[in-house]
């Protein structure tokens, strides 16, 4: 594992000690998630927690789908779980369903019946929850609390062959009404949900809550070191209550950390389905979106987002990282690698009147100033060109150094031009720029004469590739308010325009990336690039304020 001197992991410690006092042989952790969406960045901090720790010490990490709330989970969910894991680089030692255990979990539950530490309740999830009391007042006892063992078991058994309906019974753990945690107050360890499993069918009617399925998944599995965030604290006196009375050898520790806390971004699967389902966005992997398939579209590579996660440690206090930090990783590692070239994203044409007509001259530009070894390129130059709108203005304000009448501007790799007419449309939009260039001016041809403090990218007209450019602001604004969160979903996160790249660019695979001179890092979306029109996502501009 990687781990820088700023990083911090409390966790390895505890583990550390663990293995020296003999507390376990060896480690076994689990990446858990319930298959009712697609993973994001937070979740990616769990993953490389959970294997790089096992890998470390020598273990092993399984992965365990939580699947016990057949309403909200799908097998689409399963697959992008299990491809957002691969991509990330790691293998799990055994792949892992609750409902694996879902016949040791119903003979648990009756064991505990059987000892007079469960009991069937005929109250609603309202009444329940009325009767769990405040945390200054203590709970009341469900009428229905002291049924006989036999009773109970006779009704958990029909409960099970579906004699009652949705809701109509429940099954909670026998603890204590009066504990000062709410979360021992006789918790529902089972609820009635007549819906189909994706794995086991119309076989169970009842499915076991998440706080009973998690300690027993753990000790099935022989789990040393349950890893969770930190809202799974107060549920700890619960987990150590089922783990002490489960029939296994297995005596796994619950151990928690503060959630991954982004800027600007959203960090909850039931919002980022609601983003989703109304419309916001293009699917979980739009480029926009904090998944890790969202980040893979986008052009994020594997080893940035764990490089990241490494960085900002493991803590048991919450605190919010600033979204820049993500995005310094996949600068630093695509710096070296990603070939530069141009691109010009809001095209505006220039002439070089003096230029020979026809002509197509070949010029040699680096692959990758940074990295020598990547070689060179060619790209055409001619009498047309293309260069962004921007770098030209008919009445600049001072100190604009780019193209206006009567200056002087470098094209990179090229020449100098100089401007001496314009074309303005109907609506008064320039069109077309008129230019004259100075054959003596050729990039590398050692001319030292007169000094130009502009330089322009180009794309050549007459070869270019039309091309779709897709640039990304953050999707949630801060500046906004609200009670719904919604309400701070950026109207202006999404920025479409049509333009070129070079000659070169014909030749393209989903997810090449690039740095296009000034623009910043892009890739090549792998679901709507054609080869007849590449679609570039802008992973991240070229420079940032932030610092580590």
């Amino acid at each position: 594992m990687s781990e820088t001197k700023s990083s911090s992991n409390f966790i390895k410690h505890i583990v550390k000690n663990d293995l020296a006092e003999g507390t376990y042989d060896g480690v076994v952790t689990r990446f858990p998630p319930e298959p009712n969406g697609y993973l994001h960045i937070g979740h990616a901090k769990s993953i490389v927690l959970n294997f790089e720790l096992a890998d470390e010490f020598g273990g092993s990490t399984n992965l365990r789908f939580d699947d016990t709330n057949p309403l909200k989970e799908d097998q689409e969910y399963i697959d992008a779980i299990k491809e957002d894991i691969e991509w990330l680089g790691y293998e799990w030692e055994n792949l892992c369903y609750a409902s694996n255990y879902f016949d040791q979990m119903y003979e648990q539950a009756q064991k505990l019946i059987r000892s007079n530490e469960a009991y069937v309740d005929d109250s609603s999830q309202e009444e329940i929850r009325d009767m769990r009391g405040t945390l200054k007042e203590p709970g009341k006892e469900s009428p229905h609390r002291n049924r006989s063992v036999e009773e109970n078991l006779k009704l958990f058994e029909e409960m099970k062959d579906g004699k009652y309906k949705n809701g109509e019974k429940v099954l909670r753990a026998k603890i204590d009404m009066a504990s000062p945690n709410i979360n021992l107050r006789d918790p529902v360890l089972y609820r009635i949900s007549h819906t189909p499993h994706h794995h086991t069918g119309d076989t169970w009617c009842i499915y076991p809550m998440y706080t009973y399925a998690h300690p027993m998944e753990d000790v099935i599995e022989g789990v040393t070191h349950s890893i969770c965030t930190l809202e799974f604290q107060d549920q700890r006196p619960f987990y150590d209550w089922v783990v002490a009375r489960a029939d296994f050898d297995a005596h796994p520790k619950q151990i928690e950390f503060a959630r991954l806390n982004l800027t600007n971004t959203v960090m909850s699967k039931r919002k980022l389905k609601e983003l989703v389902d109304e419309a916001f966005v293009d699917g979980w992997d739009d480029p926009r979106m904090p998944t890790i398939s969202g980040l893979r579209r986008r052009g994020f590579t594997a080893e940035s987002v764990k490089q990241f996660c490494r960085e900002i440690g493991v803590a048991k206090a919450d605190n919010l990282v600033d979204v820049r930090m993500l995005e310094h990783f996949v600068r630093e590692d695509l710096k070296m690698d990603a070939p530069r070239t141009m691109s010009v994203l809001k095209p505006l044409k220039v002439i070089i009147t003096n230029y020979p007509e026809g002509e197509v001259e070949w010029l040699e530009a680096d692959i990758n100033p940074e990295n020598p070894e990547m070689g060179t390129r060619m790209i055409p130059f001619s009498r047309e060109i293309y260069i962004e709108q921007e770098d030209f203005m008919e009445d600049p304000p001072k100190k604009y150094f780019r193209l206006f009448p009567g200056n002087e501007v470098r094209i990179k790799h090229a020449y100098f031009i100089k401007c001496h007419d314009f074309v303005k449309d109907d609506e008064g939009n320039v069109v077309e720029v008129h230019c004259t260039y100075d054959p003596e001016t050729k990039s590398g041809s050692g001319f030292e004469g007169r000094k130009v403090k502009g330089t322009l990218h180009f794309v050549e007209a007459t070869k270019a590739v039309p091309a779709e450019f897709r640039l990304y602001d953050s999707l949630i604004n801060d500046e906004l308010s609200g009670d719904d969160f919604l309400d701070q979903v950026n109207p202006d996160s999404l920025e479409v325009t049509q333009g070129f790249v070079e000659e070169n660019m014909n030749d393209l695979k989903p997810q090449d990336k690039f740095q296009f001179f000034r623009h910043g890092y892009f890739n090549v979306d792998p679901k709507d690039s054609t080869a007849e029109k590449p679609v570039f996502n802008r992973i991240v501009s070229l420079k940032s304020s932030f610092k580590l």
